[in-house]
C-alpha cells in the first residue's frame, strides 16, 4: 500500500486532501496528513483521512514519518520546505511542493539525481497553473513558426462578485501577511519593447494598468518583483515585452499605497508600546506631531489625499482612525496591518472567492504577416469556506501530479518545476474536467 504524506493542513490543503483521499479509496493507497494544530485541521478535513500530530522542528516526528512514507507533499510555508527535502533526501522519497523552489533547494539537485528521486516545486495556482498554461500557449505559437512578441500574465486571489460588498472589494483568500508584504523584497523588474524596466517598491502600487475581463469586468494590475527571471524559465529571450503581475479591483492599489508610503508594511522591526495602542494610535506613530490636527487631517495632508477621493472610503471602512485597542504586545508594522485586515477582510461564512488568471500573447503570424493578440482568461469560483477557488487550484495540481507519480505516469528524475510537456499535458487536460480552463480570444490586428 503506497503511502501520501501530506504535511500542513491549512486552508490551501482541503481540496488536495479530499481529492487525494478519492483516489486512494480506488487505488489502495493511504493519506496521512501530518499537522501541528490538529483539533483545527479535523474541523476542515473531516473524520475520514488520518490526521497525526506533527512538529516540522522536532527531528523525531519528521523522520519518523517522512521515512514511512512513499510521496511526500509539503503544505508548509515555504521557510520550511528544505528541512522536509533535506529529509526525503535522507529516505530517499519523492516531494511535491506549491511553493517557490528556492536557492537552497537547488543547491540539493545533484544528490536529488544522484538518488534518482523526483521533487516538483512550483506545483499550485501561482506559481503552477500559470506556468503549465503559458507554456502550453508559448510552444503551441512557437512549434507552428510564429514569432512571439510580447508575454503578459496576471493573476490574482480575489472575492467572488456576489460576496463583493466591501469598498476595496477584496476579502482574504490566503495568507494575509503575503498580502501585506506583496512587493516588498525588491524592485519590481520587466523587459517592455525591448527596453528594461524596474520600479521601486515605493511607486509599484502607482503603476498599475486596467485589464478587461469579459463576463467579471475591470480589473487593475501591478507588477510582480521580478518577471525577467521567466526570459529564461520561458525561453524566451528574444521576446521584446515580459510582464508579470497581481490583480486587484480597480482603486485598490491607489488605497494601498497609503499604508506602503507610511511603512506600515514594513516587517523588519517590532514597535514599542503597542499594548497601549489602538487603532487610530497605529495610524498616528506613522505621522508628523502636530498639537490640535486630527490624526485624518495629518494622514490626508502627508498622502496627498483629496476630501472627495475614494480612498478616504476605504480607509474609514478599515477602522483604521478606530479607538479600537490593538491587543498585541509585540509585533511589527506588518503584522499590525495583517491583524487589523483580518478582521475586515475575512470572508464570511456564506461568502466564496474567486481565482483570476489572465494572459496576453502577442505573435506575428507566420502566414498572413498579420499581428495576432491571444488571451487566455481562467476565473475560478469558490463553493464554500472550505473548497475555496484557492483551495481548489493550489491543491488539485499538487493532487493531480502525486497520482501521476505513484501510477508511473510521470517518471521523471531530478529537481522540476512544470514547464515541461510531460507535466503540464495531464495535468491541465485532468483540471478541465474539474472546469478549471482557460477562455481563449484571439484577435488580429
Amino acid at each position: 500500500m503506497k503511502r501520501i504524506l501530506i504535511i500542513g493542513a491549512g486552508r490551501s490543503a482541503s481540496t488536495l486532501i479530499e481529492y487525494l483521499q478519492k483516489q486512494a479509496r480506488e487505488l489502495s493507497w493511504q493519506v496521512v496528513v501530518a499537522e501541528k494544530d490538529v483539533d483545527s485541521a479535523r474541523s476542515r478535513i473531516g473524520n475520514e483521512v488520518e490526521l497525526i500530530p506533527f512538529d516540522i522542528h522536532d527531528p523525531e516526528v519528521r523522520d519518523r514519518e517522512i521515512e514511512k512514507a512513499d510521496l511526500v507533499i509539503s503544505m508548509l510555508p515555504a521557510r520550511f520546505h528544505l528541512l522536509v527535502a533535506q529529509t526525503c533526501l535522507k529516505y530517499s522519497k519523492n516531494l511535491l511542493t506549491p511553493s517557490y523552489e528556492q536557492h537552497e533547494l537547488k543547491a540539493l539537485e545533484p544528490e536529488i539525481h544522484q538518488k534518482g528521486l523526483f521533487f516538483l516545486n512550483e506545483m499550485g495556482l501561482d506559481p503552477g497553473i500559470d506556468h503549465q498554461s503559458a507554456m502550453r500557449e508559448i510552444n503551441a505559437i512557437k512549434q507552428v513558426g510564429h514569432e512571439l512578441l510580447s508575454f503578459e500574465s496576471f493573476t490574482g486571489g480575489l472575492v467572488a462578485p456576489e460576496s463583493d460588498d466591501n469598498p476595496w472589494h477584496y476579502k482574504l483568500s490566503w495568507n494575509p501577511l503575503h498580502v501585506v508584504l506583496a512587493g516588498n523584497e525588491g524592485p519590481a523588474k520587466f523587459i517592455q519593447e525591448g527596453k528594461y524596466k524596474y520600479i521601486p517598491y515605493n511607486r509599484l502600487f502607482r503603476r498599475t494598468e486596467l485589464i478587461e475581463i469579459e463576463g467579471y469586468g475591470t480589473f487593475e494590475g501591478y507588477a510582480n518583483r521580478d518577471s525577467l527571471k521567466y526570459i529564461d524559465m520561458y525561453h524566451l529571450h528574444d521576446v521584446p515585452t515580459v510582464y508579470r503581475g497581481t490583480l486587484r479591483r480597480p482603486g485598490f492599489c491607489r488605497a494601498w499605497n497609503v499604508f506602503v508610503q507610511l511603512g506600515m508594511t514594513n516587517d523588519t522591526y517590532e514597535m514599542t508600546g503597542l499594548e497601549n495602542m489602538t487603532n487610530r494610535d497605529f495610524v498616528n506613530s506613522f505621522l508628523y506631531y502636530h498639537p490640535s490636527d486630527s490624526v485624518e487631517t495629518k494622514l490626508y495632508h502627508d498622502q496627498h489625499i483629496d476630501q472627495d477621493s475614494d480612498v478616504i472610503g476605504k480607509l474609514k471602512w478599515l477602522g483604521i482612525f478606530d479607538e479600537t485597542p490593538i491587543g498585541i504586545i509585540k509585533a511589527s508594522p506588518a503584522k499590525v496591518l495583517e491583524h487589523i485586515l483580518k478582521q475586515k477582510w475575512k470572508l464570511g461564512s456564506a461568502d466564496k472567492d474567486m481565482v483570476v488568471m489572465w494572459h496576453k500573447f502577442i505573435y506575428l503570424n507566420n502566414a498572413s504577416g498579420k499581428k495576432e493578440h491571444l488571451y487566455a482568461a481562467l476565473v475560478v469560483t469558490g463553493e464554500d469556506q472550505v473548497h475555496t477557488a484557492m483551495s481548489k487550484t493550489v491543491g488539485l495540481p499538487l493532487g493531480i501530479a502525486a497520482k501521476l507519480i505513484l501510477t508511473g505516469k510521470i517518471q521523471l528524475k531530478g529537481l522540476y518545476i512544470p514547464t515541461i510537456p510531460e507535466i503540464y499535458e495531464p495535468v491541465l487536460a485532468e483540471l478541465e474536467s474539474f472546469n478549471i480552463k482557460f477562455k481563449k480570444t484571439l484577435i488580429t490586428e
